[in-house]
């Protein structure tokens, strides 16, 4: 045989030589779930990987990211019940802890990229990412919440900015109103095709942001959320939020949903993030614990398949696990 393809496998470095595709600190951004309080570390049941915590614990956190060579941070809050209500006012209040955290922490780490989360749904007590009226989401009158709620976001220090609503033409209206603030130089990393997926259990767990059990409130999220059977209807989403100004665009779930990443990845010019979810996370962590895969061994994998399907970026709560891997350090499953 002339042409024999197992030459370039037929050693490690070898197998490194010929690799087409590499995940790297550079490509991670590790979610942070920031609460109120002080010395807060509480692991979330269905999510063991991730934890609640407060700021000074998230402070710790991040310096441990860094000695690993992860240096990009997406941060959720997990909001009291009574700073919630219908219009998720508390979301651009001064006094929102979430947004005095993210100043904190751009004071002590300048160097590290700090990606927000712009939606509703922690702030409402509907538990929706858009206001709702006579049992609608209201589009519009939603817009106006998140311009406030981005300016606020871009005054505190956040670098880049998640809208994860999926409210038409949010992109184009928080970009206006970033840029009549003096906040041109901040980014925004849409979530393009975030799907209504079955797989945000554990996230919506730790913070508690479900939609409410009410007859008048809608059930899901499908009504502003892509359907999972829909694929072309990305490239409209994409083409959005391409010409209304984003930097980045966002696939949400990333595993079952790779044929998205590469679509976005083979048809735009932006960077493609993709978000590794929680339920995507939890169903590989139990397998594991049940010992009927092996942790250390799939879990890089996972990581890979999104890369190698098209993502520049991967938001996983596997980064920290996943470097601890690269420099030979023990990772195991608490």
């Amino acid at each position: 045989m002339l042409v024999r393809p197992r030459r370039n496998r037929k050693s490690a470095s070898v197998r490194a030589l010929v690799r087409e595709n590499k995940v790297t600190g550079d490509d991670l951004i590790m979610p942070l779930f920031l609460v109120e309080g002080k010395k807060v570390n509480e692991v979330i049941q269905s999510l063991p990987v991730a934890n609640r915590q407060s700021l000074d614990t998230i402070m710790k956190e991040i310096a441990e990211c860094l000695k690993l060579g992860v240096h990009s941070f997406i941060m959720f809050p997990k909001i009291p019940d009574e700073f919630k209500d219908k219009t998720a006012t508390y979301s651009y209040d001064p006094k929102n802890f979430y947004l005095k955290a993210a100043t904190k922490i751009k004071k002590k780490y300048p160097s590290i990229t700090l990606i927000s989360d712009v939606a509703l749904d922690p702030y409402s007590i509907d538990g929706h990412d858009g206001i709702v009226r006579n049992g609608e989401i209201k589009n519009d009158e939603t817009l106006d919440v998140l311009e406030k709620m981005a300016v606020a976001q871009a005054d505190a220090g956040f670098d880049v900015l998640g809208p994860s609503d999926m409210m038409d033409g949010r992109i184009e209206a928080i970009r206006d109103a970033l840029d009549v603030e003096g906040h041109s130089n901040v980014s925004i990393m849409s979530y393009t095709a975030k799907y209504a997926s079955g797989f945000y259990g554990p996230f919506r767990d730790a913070l508690d942001s479900a939609p409410v059990n009410d007859p008048n409130i809608p059930k899901d999220k499908k009504t502003y959320q892509m359907d999972p059977a829909n694929a072309t209807e990305a490239l409209i989403e994409a083409e959005l939020d391409s010409l209304e100004g984003a930097d980045f665009l966002m696939v949400k779930p990333a595993i079952n949903y790779l044929d998205i990443i590469r679509l976005l990845k083979e048809n735009s010019t932006l960077p493609i993030a993709a978000y590794h979810v929680s339920g995507e996370c939890a169903m590989l962590i139990a397998a594991c614990q049940n010992g009927w895969l092996e942790y250390t061994s799939v879990m890089p994998e996972a990581l890979l398949s999104i890369k190698r399907a098209g993502a520049d970026v991967i938001i996983t709560y596997f980064a920290k696990d996943f470097m601890k891997l690269q420099l030979n350090k023990k990772v195991s499953l608490k």
